[in-house]
């Protein structure tokens, strides 16, 4: 009996030892893990700093107009430039917002002078002296040329006038984004629904939009003037903590999770009428991603831990949705409308996953997001960059640059890009 009982305590003894062992080897391997996981993150990070860099110098040494002010209108994907283009709001608001960033970022004197340059145009050429408000568009040499006032335009107007205050604590630039919030709330907002309209004459009457939602008369809304009023709107409010303006970004936070994004597909409605009934059954890949994190954003900035909870399941819930738009090279789809895919890639919406996909990771800490963020930069360097600097505008379906596409247009700017660079250099911290 005695033998018996010595022999079952030896025995245990060895197996605690061996499970001792067993135990401690968990953790090592766990370290072991992390290390690799902060080694990527690291890397990432330092290709992000690097990328950031080759977009920014492409646009202070290719978008510059000397001849006539401000910044070259046109500039195609083989680098060809167009003089006599016409310049667009949002891509000089954008480069105002952009390089005013940029230089929060790394206080750099070109990034100064290339905000500064922006700032200075968009006051002289594009602000509307009388009725207040940028124009859609002016000419080559800074005649107006579309008047209306498009909301989308405005709010990324207010988006750069805020970023120029928060850089450099311009005054002026403030009370104009001030100025802009009042203007798009007078005329733009809609009192008996809530929501915005999307576009008004150059003397803010609410008229017919023929630029986001394709000019139909049902279609009095849209996710995407939506999506960058909310933007802005959060800008404007780190600097300005007005309570009528908060109030707003609450208005908005609620337009999304209970009119604009579906409950069902967790995908965004397109389009709506003014008492946002759907009017589109369009699934847009990019602008899902990228509501996941500037919804997030909002709450965030507002400081509200309820909302913070509420819009997490939100940004999970649209970054899933938007993976079901990720082709097997790890490019992302821009749209599918029913049965009909549309096969190209387009630059942002492959700068928006990087982030968006990303930020479902801090969210989870499930790896999986990780992981696809770090494909979708993969993809971009493969297929998107090239020897000038900035991004082609895209490839087509079998992964051929579209070169007939702008680098630098109406639409093709440093903002998508050069944001998407930032925010995950601050992420990856």
């Amino acid at each position: 009996m005695k033998i018996t009982l010595i022999s079952l305590l030896f025995v245990f003894s060895i197996f605690e030892s061996q499970a001792k062992t067993e135990f401690q080897k968990v953790p090592e391997s766990d370290t072991l893990k992390t290390d690799s996981l902060e080694n990527e993150k690291r890397k990432f990070r330092n290709e992000m700093s690097q990328e950031l860099e080759s977009i920014l110098n492409y646009w202070i040494k290719n978008s510059i107009d000397k001849e006539n002010g401000g910044f070259i209108g046109k500039v195609d994907g083989n680098d060809k430039v167009y003089p006599n283009a016409d310049k667009g709001l949002v891509l000089n608001s954008r480069i105002l917002w952009t390089f005013s960033a940029a230089y929060i970022h790394n206080p750099k004197p070109e990034y100064k002078m290339m905000a500064d340059r922006s700032y200075t145009y968009l006051m002289k050429y594009f602000w509307d002296k009388k009725n207040g408000g940028g124009y859609w568009s002016v000419d080559y040499l800074g005649k107006p040329k579309e008047k209306h006032k498009q909301m989308y335009g405005q709010g990324f107007m207010l988006y750069g006038l805020s970023e120029y205050y928060r850089a450099f604590g311009n005054k002026s630039a403030l009370n104009t984004a001030i100025t802009l919030f009042k203007l798009i709330e007078k005329h733009g907002y809609d009192t008996k629904n809530g929501g915005y309209f999307e576009v008004a004459t150059e003397d803010w009457k609410i008229t017919e939009d023929k630029v986001i939602t394709q000019g139909k008369s049902d279609q009095k809304k849209s996710m995407n003037t939506h999506l960058h009023i909310i933007e802005p709107y959060t800008n404007l409010y780190r600097v300005w903590k007005d309570p009528f303006l908060k109030k707003q970004l609450y208005g908005l936070l609620t337009n999304f999770t209970e009119n604009i994004i579906d409950k069902n597909t967790k995908t965004q409605i397109l389009f709506l009428t003014d008492d946002w009934q759907p009017r589109s059954e369009i699934i847009s890949y990019g602008h899902d991603i990228e509501a996941s994190w500037l919804l997030l954003e909002t709450a965030e900035v507002l400081h509200d831990k309820t909302w913070i909870e509420k819009i997490k399941p939100f940004s999970i819930g649209l970054s899933d949705a938007a993976q079901k738009g990720i082709d097997n090279d790890g490019g992302m789809f821009y749209e599918i409308d029913g049965s009909h895919l549309k096969t190209q890639k387009d630059w942002w919406p492959q700068a928006e996953a990087m982030v968006g996909f990303y930020n479902s990771y801090q969210i989870s800490s499930d790896l999986k997001y990780f992981n696809q963020s770090r494909k979708s930069w993969d993809f971009i360097k493969k297929n998107l960059l090239t020897a000038t600097g900035e991004w082609y505008w895209g490839v087509d379906a079998n992964g051929k640059p579209l070169t007939n596409m702008d680098k630098i247009g109406m639409w093709k700017c440093p903002y998508h890009n050069a944001r998407a660079c930032m925010e995950m250099i601050r992420r990856l911290e």
